[in-house]
């Protein structure tokens, strides 16, 4: 019950016994934490098998099927075989956008912020004293 609140809790007990009633409430649950138990226990042991025929330890993270092929069936050199063109593919586009970024310096005239009206050019910073255009239409 670790994200339960008290007044949750409260809840629940005046909900069963409106239910159940005040005879039947300790029997109602005695029977679901005999339940729970059971549950728990059938988990653990089905956890213990599995571990037991795989012959590997076993976390709740590898019943995920693609965590377990990458665990337990590739190596290390097959998986970087298989993640090598992702990765240099995102190397690459890494320096594409450092390559296009070398021109936007501050002492350019320009800046590499994208417009703010969306547009494709780049926006020339103002000289000192210079007033921005102003469109009286946009307005």
């Amino acid at each position: 019950m670790g994200n339960l609140n008290f007044l949750e809790i409260v809840g629940l007990l005046l909900l069963g016994l409106f239910i159940f009633g005040p005879e039947r409430l300790p029997q109602v649950i005695g029977d679901a934490a005999r339940m729970l138990r059971g549950m728990r226990q059938m988990a653990r042991n089905a956890t213990t098998e599995l571990r037991d025929e795989l012959g590997t330890d076993l976390d709740l993270e590898d019943l995920n099927p693609r965590t377990f092929v990458r665990k337990h069936l590739l190596s290390e050199e097959d998986e970087d075989r298989l993640t090598r063109p992702l990765r240099d593919a995102y190397r690459d586009v890494e320096d594409i956008g450092h390559n296009a970024m070398e021109g936007f310096g501050p002492d350019d005239g320009y800046s590499a912020d994208p417009p703010a009206s969306g547009g494709n050019r780049p926006r020339r910073r103002l000289d000192e004293g210079e007033q921005a255009p102003f469109d009286n239409d946009a307005t």
